[in-house]
């Protein structure tokens, strides 16, 4: 991770990590996690481990909340704190339904992507301490919240870089790279060739539905991952999914 200045005028400065620091971070927290609970790693995580696992590191967690107040595309909430852990909400809409259950998966690890990566922008003595400098400036009461908004879960622009590094995290605990790969290799190693497979292609869309199954996430959620692990590719290019 490095320090640079934050564009959206939120902070002074802002962390940066490239995404292979992210996965690698995520996939040993999550694996170290699942042997301590199991003695063993298997995916996909169950979700009442997924709230386990964000209710250790929050002061509270809220699956029944109501988030009308910040609009109707609302999922997730994190509220920080200066002086303990955050806590986090979300929308009952979620919890309620069964069939929303990927959502609520996906909701549960994007707000731990915010608690573990970033709650510690609002300790000011951390920021003092390691980073010399005050935490973020709160210059309205709602400062010290990231509103969540469904359609920047998964994939937010990289200009939105809270959202679009909480939306890597939610990949990268869901699906965690090495397993993925390796699965992936096992499975379709001998079906590929030097030319890299697109989302749309037969071979993608099965690349896709074997994420899915293995780790019980949506089908967008799976095909985002894949691009951004450069498994697969939005246009065809000359490069083999497993590289000598």
């Amino acid at each position: 991770m490095k320090t640079v200045p934050d564009r959206t005028g939120r902070f002074a400065t802002r962390p940066h990590y490239e995404p292979a620091e992210l996965d690698r971070e995520c996939e040993s927290i999550i694996t170290t996690f699942l042997r301590k609970k199991y003695g063993e790693i298997h995916f996909p995580i169950s979700t009442d481990d997924l709230t386990t696992f964000l209710e250790k590191d929050v002061a509270d967690l809220d699956l029944y909340a109501d988030l009308s107040e910040f609009g109707q595309s609302v999922e997730g909430v994190t509220i920080f704190s200066s002086k303990g852990k955050p806590s986090v909400r979300i929308t009952s809409v979620l919890a309620n339904d069964p069939h929303r259950e990927n959502r609520l998966r996906t909701t549960l690890t994007h707000e731990w992507g915010h608690v573990h990566f970033h709650a510690y922008l609002w300790n000011v003595g951390v920021m003092e301490l390691d980073f010399g400098g005050t935490g973020a400036p709160l210059k309205r009461p709602e400062d010290n919240r990231q509103i969540c908004k469904r359609e920047s879960l998964i994939d937010a622009p990289v200009s939105d870089w809270m959202e679009w590094q909480a939306g890597h995290v939610c990949g990268a605990i869901l699906m965690p790279a090495n397993h993925l790969k390796h699965m992936l290799k096992e499975r379709f190693e001998g079906e590929i060739g030097l030319a890299a497979v697109t989302p749309g292609s037969l071979l993608g869309e099965r690349l896709i539905q074997a994420v899915v199954d293995t780790y019980a996430v949506s089908r967008e959620a799976a095909r985002v991952r894949l691009l951004r692990l450069g498994l697969i590719h939005e246009r065809s290019q000359n490069v083999s999914l497993f590289p000598a």
